[in-house]
């Protein structure tokens, strides 16, 4: 069976065709312009294809909840174009397949649940650092949404000691996202965090507050695995540095298998970053049932 994937982003729209074994058939991307251009351009690449249903993985916030007024619809997004903007309703409209919809984030983890290092697990955490910063969920084998779905990049975490640098987030200032996402890198020491690859002050201090968040989640939701994705984690020196933090805040108060194997538990994407749009043809397959 073929199915469709929309990884939905600020910047660009992954459009793909997919199978029930996430062999992915065919793409296309399309920039992220005002919603009355780009979604016409990618309903006319679906059209092209006989799917059973499409998956949409969209950058947020974005209304989950079956029956309310906005369902699939984008809300209080900070790209202004896709605010309040219905993004499930012309696609099962133009398409006449059913439409499964989730976040960009919580895509990348189904994806890795189902096909990458996290198969098999019933409770993992993915967190993507890039523009911005994003969590997904998923606990006992189903994702987590609640009121609304995980906003994880706005949690509000301890500041170290002497760092005075405000944090670039318009709604909290500082919070995880307004510390660590890649344009307050650019913010805090004036040029992109790809060209700071070899000042290693910039990386502990980034893995500091990663590690504080981490500490967090593995606190409250007990993960199995936590997988950590996006642009700033392609510095892959982070990794060490999270690894160690986290187990020092820690401070031995968990004596859990996972933490006895950091290296198998604090991970990087293993799908070559298509984790997202894989992700999306399991939301597809999974609306189709």
């Amino acid at each position: 069976m073929l199915y469709g994937a929309l990884e939905a982003g600020g910047t660009k729209m992954v459009c793909a065709i997919g199978d029930e074994h996430g062999h992915i058939a065919e793409r296309a991307v399309f920039p992220t312009r005002t919603p009355s251009v780009t979604i016409p351009q990618m309903i006319d690449f679906y059209k092209s294809y006989e799917i059973e249903a499409i998956g949409i993985a969209c950058f947020g916030p974005i209304d989950l909840i079956p029956g309310s007024a906005t369902y699939g619809y984008i809300t209080s997004t900070p790209k202004l174009e896709w605010r309040n903007t219905d993004i499930v309703g012309p696609f099962a409209d133009a398409l006449g397949v059913p439409v499964g919809f989730d976040t960009d984030v919580n895509g990348s983890l189904l994806g890795e649940v189902t096909w990458g290092c996290a198969r098999g697990l019933q409770d993992v955490v993915y967190i993507t650092i890039g523009t911005g910063v994003g969590g997904g969920v998923m606990s006992g084998g189903r994702l987590v949404h609640g009121m609304l779905h995980p906003e994880l990049g706005h949690m509000l975490i301890p500041r170290k000691a002497g760092d005075d640098h405000p944090g670039i987030c318009p709604y909290h200032g500082d919070c995880l996202e307004g510390l660590v996402s890649g344009p307050s890198i650019e913010r805090r020491y004036g040029i992109k965090a790809a060209e700071l690859a070899e000042r290693p002050e910039v990386w502990e201090l980034e893995a500091y507050y990663i590690s504080e968040a981490l500490v967090n989640l593995i606190l409250t939701l007990s993960p199995q695995k936590i997988i950590l994705g996006g642009g700033v984690m392609h510095q892959e020196q982070l990794f060490a540095l999270i690894r160690t933090d986290v187990t020092r805040m820690l401070g031995d108060y968990i004596q859990a298998g996972p933490l006895n194997d950091m290296e198998s538990f604090i991970v990087p994407p293993s799908l070559n970053d298509d984790q997202g749009i894989m992700g999306a043809v399991k939301l597809a397959m999974e609306a189709h049932i």
